[in-house]
This record gives structure tokens, sequence and C-alpha cells, in this order.
């Protein structure tokens, strides 16, 4: 894999062109214009020049109601720079023959390709992502993988495979793009825009999307840490209690005081609220049956997955497939994994209704 750009462009203008998928996230790209605006202010002369387009050309609305006008799609490659393709909620399903063509198109005429965040999605249906190694927003790796086998997914910030560069989006965008502006323009200038924008430091190609939850958080113990990270390793098929404090090097007693200290439940529920998590992406993503979501999310009975997603989620698995996304207004993420476990401490309560079950969760079976 390489971690390099393609090549350092001339001293001509750099070209960047922004496909705009409906629903696309307006921060994330702002993320990516700013730092080449800032190069440029900051610059005797321009040194980016970007455009916009999209399958569906005109006014395409993001994710929070506001709006970029958006030219047609061109075929002088040399017009486009590098290509991003930006798409956020609903990409997952989007399917455009003309979109799809288009950056084939472009791509077997040297074109360099960005796709971000769910952007993913078409790039790999166009085929330009078997056998490489790719990054997306961490919340819908589990949906895009059941699609997607063939690609290496990398959680990270970015991914910069040859020609072919994936970005996981918000403000890793920045990240990137600095990276841009200083493979084309140098450090000196991508480190003056990064002042500019106040945003330090510079993070890596490989750095961390989540800072929680096993992932370089300090709050938690390396116990814990290391457990978490067990349990979202084996969400198809969970770990027992006993192998995972085995596994940790301490014993199963002091895994459930640990756990119940840092995180205010028990391993097992905490598990589930993690497969949980993953089912509701595979819900919405995939066209996996509701049966086989729930064997590949680590319940071994229908019945006992239809329970505990509706008592999480306030839906049945099917009605919330069906509401998800076509007939909502806006986005919306049915809570974090704090909320849940806060809402588990309220109902552990005496007289609380217990939304999970205290005992090992049995595997698929």
């Amino acid at each position: 894999m390489s971690q390099t750009f393609v090549e350092r462009q001339s001293d001509a203008l750099i070209r960047v062109t922004f496909v705009l998928l409906p629903r696309f996230n307006m921060m994330t790209l702002t993320g990516l214009v700013e730092p080449m605006r800032i190069a440029n202010y900051l610059s005797p002369a321009p040194q980016f020049q970007w455009q916009f387009v999209s399958p569906e050309p005109g006014q395409v609305t993001a994710s929070n109601g506001m709006s970029q006008i958006c030219d047609e799609f061109f075929d002088d490659p040399s017009a486009a720079g590098t290509i991003f393709v930006v798409g956020s909620w609903g990409s997952e399903h989007y399917v455009s023959g003309v979109l799809i063509n288009w950056v084939r198109r472009m791509h077997r005429r040297g074109v360099p390709l960005c796709a971000v965040e769910l952007g993913c999605y078409i790039l790999a249906r166009a085929g330009l992502l078997v056998g490489r190694h790719a990054t997306t927003h961490w919340s819908w790796a589990p949906g895009f993988l059941e699609q997607f086998p063939d690609v290496i997914l990398d959680e990270q910030l970015y991914t910069i495979d040859g020609d072919i560069m994936t970005c996981a989006g918000g403000t890793a965008g920045l990240d990137f793009m600095l990276r841009f502006v200083a493979e084309h323009r140098g450090q000196r200038l991508a480190a003056e825009v990064a002042d500019q924008m106040l945003h330090h430091p510079i993070r890596p190609a490989d750095g961390p999307q989540r800072q929680a939850f096993g992932r370089s958080s300090d709050a938690l113990s390396a116990e814990v840490r290391t457990a978490i990270r067990l349990i979202e390793g084996h969400i198809a098929e969970p770990l027992p209690v006993p192998e995972i404090a085995a596994r940790v090097g301490i014993s199963q007693r002091q895994l459930e005081r640990y756990f119940k200290d840092a995180m205010g439940c028990t391993v097992v529920q905490f598990g589930q609220l993690l497969r949980l998590q993953h089912a509701r992406v595979l819900l919405i993503a995939t066209q996996l049956g509701i049966r086989e979501i729930a064997v590949a999310s680590g319940f071994n009975t229908l019945s006992h997955f239809a329970h505990a997603f509706k008592k999480c989620f306030g839906k049945r698995p099917s009605e919330y497939r069906e509401a998800w996304p076509e007939q909502d207004a806006a986005p919306s993420w049915p809570g974090t994994l704090f909320n849940f476990v806060d809402t588990l401490r309220e109902k552990t309560e005496p007289g609380g209704d217990h939304p999970f079950p205290s005992s090992p969760i049995a595997t698929p079976g």
C-alpha cells in the first residue's frame, strides 16, 4: 500500500473536483475545502482551484439542509485534477450508472480518486476497491464489509493506496487536505494553513478514528480497553466472559469489577450493546435478512434479537429497517453507547424493567 500521493503536480494551479451526493455531510465538505482556501489566502497567487459536480446537477442538499450548486459531469480529465466523491447518509443505497461510469472512465484516464466517508460505496460499486486498502467512517464499517468483503478496510483517518484514496470524513478531512497541501505545495505552507485553522496537531493517516471504548481512552484501564477490543473483534461469535478474563490476564471477578466501575454495566451487557449497534448498521446498510443479521450480530435466536433490539431502539428490527432512510426527514443516530449505559443504570434500579440479561449470551448455533 502506497502512503504517498501518485505524483507531485507541477507549479500550475492544483485542480480538485468534488462530486456531491444527496445528503452529503456539509461539515466534511467544508473541512476539505477550507485548507485549500486558506492556502490561497496565504499565497501570493492562487494555488488551488475547485469545482462541484453531481449526478443530479443543480442544488444538492446536504444532511443539515444546506445546499451547494453543482454542475454536470464533464469529459476532460485534465480539468478534473483529483476527484473527491463525497457521500454520507443514504449513500450506502445510492446507485447511479452515470456516476459509476464517469469515475471508471476518469480512473482509466489517470485521474486520482478519493472517496470520502460513504463515498467509498461508489468506488466499491465501480469495482475500484477490490483488493485495496480503504477507509470509511467506523460506524458504517460493518455494513460496508458485508457488501464488499474483497476490500481491505482499515479503521483510521484516511488511506492512500496508489491512485485511490479514502477518507473517513468529519475532521479527518482536515488532516487529509493538510497532507494534500503539503504534497503539492510544501510542508511549510501546510503548517501555516494549520496555524490559521488552529488545528494542531496534524494527525497522521493511521491515527485512530475513535477516542473511547478501547481506542486510546485514558479514562479506561488497560484491562478494560483490552476486554473491549476482544468484544469488538468477536461480534458474531461472542466470547464467554471467563475466556475474555483469561485473555486479559485477570480473574473473571476482577474483570467484572473493573468493567462495572468503568462502564457502569457488566461485560455481557456492554457486549450486547455493541452487538445491537452492529445489527442496527446492518439493517440500514445491507439487504441481509433479519435472521441473518441476528446471527451476524451474535444472537442465537430471532426472538431474543427482536426483543433486545426493541428494548434498545424502541422499534422492532423490521420497523427500524422500513423507516430508514427514505421516510425520515433528517438523519438520526438513536443514542450513543453512553446513553444506553445510563439508561441501563436507570432500568436496573429497584422495580425497573431490565432491558438486557445478566447471563452470558450464547453463540450462534
